[in-house]
């Protein structure tokens, strides 16, 4: 069968760009396991993309990196939704829908899938495990709930809050009965924010020319909890406006992704993570994923019950992946940006 890729052209210094990834549509793919291949080995049919800030990183060569970079003229991968067409696996058997990482490309085998889940939950929208249902739903549980441990009556600031997982931080910090604000890139999303996603107060941070008074404006009386999907100088601004004993969960840093030098910058201001008692995290949501049970008991009901709710922003078709995938760096998508390959 052909089997359409999108293959990384080459490792990408600066500012990533569609040109970066070449739609590959001569690939051709047998739809059975070829025999004598490994014993775990899972043939799926990719229905869904996920489109993730942190695949920028693994097309560059870091030394350290906390993930393999892609191999220039192989497809990249990420997390997605597929159908199992054929298994050598003891876990998952033809007609599975599952989530996990995958190529980005029709069809794939993975082997052996090292973060690949059984969907149980079909009465939801598949395209939810790239999101909600997801890794960046995980990440949003672990990096609120687990990390930083909310009280009720406490002040919750949001850096890129429309967006994967900051969408769901607000709605989880409403839930605690917190007071959370929210910053994006557009009046779309910052009424977004307000209207349908339950934040006190959003704004846009384009608009501001002094990030630590607007800051100063929202939180007269400080921050208790940063969750930071941005880092830089959003970062920065933050530090000072914390209160003491203050938690910052450093889930991204998506302002720093398109810098080669981002393991050498420093941020301004760290002297006040001793002198406000902050406690500062950051997490691998791979770490996690041994609670992804627990986290399905939470969060299901929370959605049936309609007391969350979650914006997806629908790139159609493979040949618009890369266009979807750079997109995220100037804050194109409203929602989780996600791909249709297929609809089963």
């Amino acid at each position: 069968m052909k089997n359409t890729q999108i293959v990384l052209k080459n490792y990408v210094n600066g500012v990533l760009k569609e040109s970066d990834m070449i739609l590959n549509a001569s690939a051709t793919i047998n739809l059975k396991l070829p025999e004598g291949g490994s014993n775990n080995a899972v043939l799926v049919k990719n229905l869904y993309l996920s489109c993730d800030p942190y695949m920028r990183t693994r097309m560059t060569k870091l030394e350290d990196s906390y993930f393999e970079a892609f191999a220039p003229g192989s497809p990249i991968a990420g997390y997605g939704v597929a159908k199992v067409l054929d298994s050598r696996h003891p876990k998952f058997k033809k007609g599975d829908l599952v989530w996990g990482v995958t190529g980005w490309e029709e069809y794939s085998i993975i082997s052996p899938p090292k973060i690949l889940f059984k969907i149980q939950h079909t009465d939801m929208p598949l395209s939810y495990y790239t999101g909600i249902l997801g890794m960046p739903g995980m990440a949003a549980y672990v990096g609120f709930y687990e990390i930083c441990a909310p009280k009720i009556g406490e002040c919750v600031f949001v850096s890129a809050a429309a967006g994967a997982v900051g969408q769901l931080i607000g709605q989880f910090a409403k839930l605690s009965g917190c007071y959370v604000v929210g910053s994006a890139s557009t009046k779309e999303k910052v009424d977004l924010l307000k209207n349908k996603l339950g934040f006190d107060e959003a704004f846009n941070y384009m608009e501001e020319q002094d990030m630590n008074e607007a800051l100063k404006r929202y939180f007269p009386n400080g921050i208790d909890i940063y969750f930071d999907n941005v880092g830089g100088k959003m970062l920065e601004a933050v530090l000072p406006n914390m209160r003491t004993n203050g938690r910052i969960s450093a889930c991204g840093m998506i302002s720093q992704y398109n810098n080669l030098k981002l393991q050498a910058e420093v941020a301004c201001n760290l002297f006040l993570m001793v002198t406000k008692s902050l406690n500062m995290q950051g997490f691998m949501v791979n770490d996690y994923f041994h609670m992804y049970p627990k986290f399905m008991e939470i969060i299901m009901p929370l959605i049936k019950q309609g007391k969350i709710c979650y914006i997806e922003d629908f790139a159609e078709g493979l040949e618009n992946a890369p266009a979807a995938l750079v997109g995220l760096f100037s804050g194109k998508n409203v929602g989780k940006q996600l791909v249709v390959v297929a609809r089963e």
